[in-house]
């Protein structure tokens, strides 16, 4: 049953890279995606951009599990939004030793349903990747707000 589940997520999963321009074969090749850490089953990631926060966390992160070595990954992002929006995104590889690297910092502008690839990111020599984190917000883009979007990550050998 686990089985027909994880190739009917990798179908979907692989379809929505293929509506935003990824082909095929280079969705397939030696990469699969991460499952979010704390999420369900699913290894895309749908949310809304929340506000900022003087108490508590916003929900602007997200970890994806790094459950063994991979060359390189790569960030996937799909607007879910119904009209054009902006929107901040960051990408982070964490590390066993507890530090962690920024590879990503952009903030580009999607109509609704359209995504892009970011990556990909080679991993750092000498280093173990534990999380990959997709940071989506900003208290500097308070325009983002409410927008909806999905993610995901790939881990590739």
């Amino acid at each position: 049953m686990r089985g027909i589940i994880s190739a009917a997520t990798g179908a979907l999963a692989t379809s929505a890279l293929f509506a935003i321009g990824i082909p095929r074969a280079e969705a397939q090749a030696n990469c699969r995606f991460l499952m979010p850490l704390g999420g369900g089953a699913e290894p895309v990631v749908s949310k809304r951009i929340g506000p900022d926060r003087l108490l508590g966390r916003t929900n602007w992160n997200t970890d994806f599990i790094v459950d063994q070595p991979f060359t390189s990954y790569r960030f996937f992002f799909t607007s879910a939004s119904s009209e054009r929006a902006t929107f901040p995104v960051a990408g982070f590889m964490r590390f066993t030793d507890g530090t962690s690297l920024q590879v990503l910092n952009e903030t580009p502008t999607f109509e609704p349903g359209a995504g892009r690839m970011f990556g990909p990111f080679s991993a750092v020599p000498g280093k173990r990747t534990n999380l990959m984190n997709f940071r989506v917000g900003s208290s500097s883009q308070p325009a983002a707000l409410g927008f909806s979007y999905r993610i995901s990550v790939q881990g590739c050998t």
